[in-house]
Formats: C-alpha cells, structure tokens, sequence
C-alpha cells in the first residue's frame, strides 16, 4: 500500500527543577537521592494483587513509585506503576511482553474511579505523544506557538492532565516501545490489524483483572492509526464482554479509503482538499476573497467545492467537458494557491506530498505534513516531493529525549533495551487482514460498540492544519456509518488551529484538556 507507513507514521519528557516526587525501589538502585526522599512508600492499591501462582511465576515485578505535582490549582500525589504486561496464548504461554506505564491517584480506593487506556498510532507508534503532550502528569515544555525549545529539553508539571478525572494506562503495542514478542518468529502474529487488536484487548483484560479494576468506569484515548486501533477495540471488546464509556479520537482516520491515493480511488483528493485551502490561508497563499475570511468558514466553503463540483468533475474522469474542467482548474487553483498549469499537469489530482513541496516553491520552502503550519527547507527545490516533514522534525528530538530520561530517572524503570518511539523493530511488513492492499476499515467495531452499549460516548478532535489524518475525511466517515439517531447525539467534536498534534500548541492544549473533561463528565453523566 503506497507511503502507507510512512503516511501515518505519526503518529503520528524531564526538569531537574520539576517539583515531582519520586522514589524508587531499592532494588532498582536509583543513582541519587532526589527531593523526594520523604515520599510515602508505594501504595498497595497500585500493585497486583499478591498472589504465588502460576500467573505470576518468573515475571519481573513492575516498579512502583510515588510523585506529586500541581494542577488545577492543586496538588495531585500520584503512584506510577511501570513495568511488563504478559501476554499468552490459550496454552499460558507467554508470547508477547507489553510495557505499560499506569498512573493512580492516591487516597481511598474507589472501585468507580474511572480509567483511561491510551496509545498512538503510526502503525509502529508508541503511546509517547500523547503520554508527554496531553494526558500524563507530566509533558514536554514547548513555546506557545508549539515549535520547540533549544535543547536540552525539559519535563514540567502538565497543569492540563487527565489524571485529577481518571487515572491512566499508557500501553505501547508490540514492537514498540520496549513491547517485544517473546520471539522472533511471532513478530508476524502481533504486527497487523487483527494481531494488534487481539493483542491489544488482552492487555486490557489482564490490566482489569491483574489491578482489580473491572468495575471502573473505561475510556480509550488513541491518535491516528490509534483511533482506528480504538474503534476496532470497541468491538472486539464488546464481544468479550467489556464495555466502554467512551472513546477520545484525536486526529482521526477509521477508513483508509478516505486518504489513500490510489488510482481509480478519487476520495483522498476530495476529502484532502479543504485542508489545503486552510493551509494555503494560513500561508497567504489562497485567493484575496477568502484570505479576509476566518479559516473555519474558508474550510466551510471548501468542503462545499469539494463535496459539489469537483467532485463531479473527478467522478466523470476524462469524459468531462473542457469548459467544466477550465472552470474547475481555476476554482481550485484560488482554493488552494497552486497555479492552474500546475493542477492541469497533475490531471486536478494533487497528493499531499506534492501539495507540501508545491505551496510555497517560489520561497525556496515546504510545509509540513503533521502540521502544514510549518515550514521546511529541502535540499532540492525542484524535487515533486518534500523530503522530509519539518513538523514532526520539531517533536522527534524533544519526545525522544525526554521518554527516555523520564522512564529511567523519574519512573525508575531501567534497561539497555531500545525504546521505539516511531518505527519498525520487528522486520515485518504490517498485515492489513482482509483489506489486503485497499482500505482498512474499522468502522464496524465502532458502530457494534454503539449499538450493543447505547451508552457509549464518543469525543473526536481535528485540526485545520493537519494533513496525514484531514478532517473533512472524518466527517465523511461518521456520515457514512449508520450511526442510529441516538448514537449520534453521543458524538462531540471539537476544530483547532494546530495540526496532527494539536496540543503542542498551548491554546489548543487548554481548550482540548475542557472537551475532555466535558467529554467524561458526560459520559459519566455528572
């Protein structure tokens, strides 16, 4: 399937002023007492329950440790709990180890206190971005604007956590992270669409069983190919008896279909334009009458265009009149600032790395694909292509520094084993099922989910700016499924002037971490 990983592979953190608490196991041998040499011991609650039995037998024990920090006007103390989750097969035995980091507040045990699990997406993606940007008690310190700060990097209190509504399971799927299957040849088992659905719902059945959590109220917050993990997961765990109270999609795609540009496949040149024509508004790039104009309305009149005329123009192919193709050309080339010729040549079909290399060519620059906010400089300025994308070239170094530097210093989880922030350690190609080379879909498992649980409550965030998931896609898609009525009034939505990751730019981050929390009091009917 053409640029299909790297399409997604997004996916698309650690002070030494931070005010956090930790301390760690004695065992793990922690360098240095730090300032939390008072921290309380580490609550039994976080722990599995003891028991000597063959489920635990020759595991190494999670490590546990204890921190505080401010949010919310308050101070949260917290147990983190990281460490391997086994997963087996129906023989008991153990084919795959998946690293989790849990996150509890401390005080009384509430069986009802709610849970969230989180991932990413790529496929080949850890549970980092997310971990360190929006959800954890912890993320990396950018500038305002989202770009990053000069190295070294820094972890600060993340004031926007979920964790004052829910506690929280970070879950990296095999073959990322340090999740690894216990061999070699049953890499191919884990690293595909269904491998990483089953797989993926054992970790969370075992987490309930092992932690005693099954009468929590559950959430799933995934990104990207995370939120097509996500909707497949609500079905496969409906199936096995465990329902949700809501999903978080952040920069969704469920349908493949959507944004693969494949011939003979004109959706993804439909679905992909309104992002242009905010990205070329935001570069000054698009027409003067609607540069005047806010960017949600210029993505309103967009998918107007998009949905009406052009796509009647692509759907008749080379049997459409010359007149009707001019008047076309010229409507799109003021939508999305490429010059007529340059529509023409692309036969009115331009791919998102060509329109990311194209915008701003008189400039010498390129922007980017995460976030078309940005700018990048290739080496080539007459390449088709961009040659790399300048946002995710802004998150790359600062998350994978500060992952690493936290899970050893502030979670004092310590080992020599690669963490795969973004990638593929395990020398398989990822098996798309059924779909083969056309267009995984995972909206069934959704939609089974929404009937079988009339409950279940769905929050979906997009940005204008993002061109690997586009936001008109995901319309598409939910108008597509066949949602009953009743469904659909449990589905919330919210836009923000970022990209892919919206929350690395501070205002979008306050106003997402208010959807969210609005998102679980509903579901929680509070």
């Amino acid at each position: 399937m053409k640029n299909l990983i790297v399409l997604l592979a997004l996916a698309i953190a650690t002070s030494a002023f931070a005010q956090q608490k930790t301390e760690t196991k004695p065992e793990d041998k922690a360098p240095a007492k730090s300032a939390s040499a008072d921290a309380k011991k580490p609550a039994d609650a976080a722990k599995p329950a003891e028991k000597k039995d063959d489920n635990v037998a020759g595991e190494e024990p999670p490590v546990v440790t204890h921190h505080s920090i401010r949010a919310g006007g308050k101070t949260l103390n917290y147990t983190a709990t990281t460490g391997m989750m086994p997963i087996k097969n129906g023989e008991g035995e153990v084919e795959a180890r998946m690293f989790f980091m849990a996150y509890t507040l401390d005080g009384p045990r509430d069986p009802r206190r709610p849970l969230m699990v989180s991932f990413n997406g790529g496929p080949g993606s850890s549970s980092v971005w997310l971990h360190l940007g929006l959800v954890g008690p912890r993320r990396i310190k950018m500038l305002p604007d989202g770009t990053m700060t000069p190295p070294p990097f820094e972890l600060v209190d993340n004031e926007y956590t979920m964790l004052d509504q829910t506690d929280i399971v970070f879950v990296d799927p095999v073959g990322t992270g340090y999740s690894r299957a216990a061999k070699k040849d049953l890499n191919k088992k884990f690293w595909g669409l269904k491998g990483d659905l089953d797989s993926v719902s054992e970790f969370i059945r075992m987490y309930l069983t092992r932690y005693e959590r099954w009468s929590s109220p559950l959430f799933l917050i995934g990104e990207s190919y995370g939120t097509m993990r996500a909707s497949g997961l609500a079905g496969t765990l409906i199936d096995r008896g465990i329902a949700l109270n809501g999903i978080a999609l952040i920069s969704t795609v469920l349908d493949f279909n959507t944004i693969e540009f494949n011939r003979g496949n004109d959706l993804a040149y439909i679905y992909y334009l309104p992002t242009y024509a905010a990205t070329a508004w935001y570069h000054k790039k698009i027409a003067p009458e609607w540069q005047q104009l806010p960017v949600k309305e210029v993505v309103r009149q967009a998918e107007d265009f998009a949905a009406g005329p052009y796509a009647a123009a692509l759907l008749k192919g080379d049997a459409l009149p010359e007149s009707q193709r001019k008047n076309v050309v010229t409507q799109l080339a003021k939508f999305i600032g490429l010059s007529p010729q340059y529509i023409e040549n692309s036969d009115l079909r331009v791919e998102h790395v060509h329109f990311a290399k194209e915008l701003l060519r008189d400039q010498g620059l390129t922007v980017g694909r995460l976030d078309s906010r940005f700018k990048g400089k290739d080496e080539s300025n007459v390449a088709e292509t961009i040659e790399y994308d300048p946002s995710y070239s802004n998150i790359q170094a600062p998350y994978t520094a500060m992952l690493n530097d936290y899970v050893r210093r502030e979670l004092g989880y310590k080992t020599d084993t690669y963490y795969s922030i973004l990638g593929n350690v395990t020398g398989e190609r990822w098996d798309w099922g059924s779909a083969g080379d056309g267009a995984p879909n995972t909206t069934d498992g959704l939609r089974k989910a929404f009937v079988r649980n009339p409950h279940m409550r769905v929050y979906i965030a997009k940005g204008y700016y993002d061109m690997a998931t586009p936001l008109f896609a995901v319309k598409a898609t939910f108008e597509h499924m066949a949602l009953p009525k009743e469904a659909k009034a449990n589905i919330s939505e919210d836009f923000f002037e970022a990209g892919h990751m919206m929350y690395i730019e501070q205002n979008s981050l306050a106003r997402q971490r208010e959807d969210l929390r609005n998102f679980v009091n509903a579901a929680l009917k509070k």
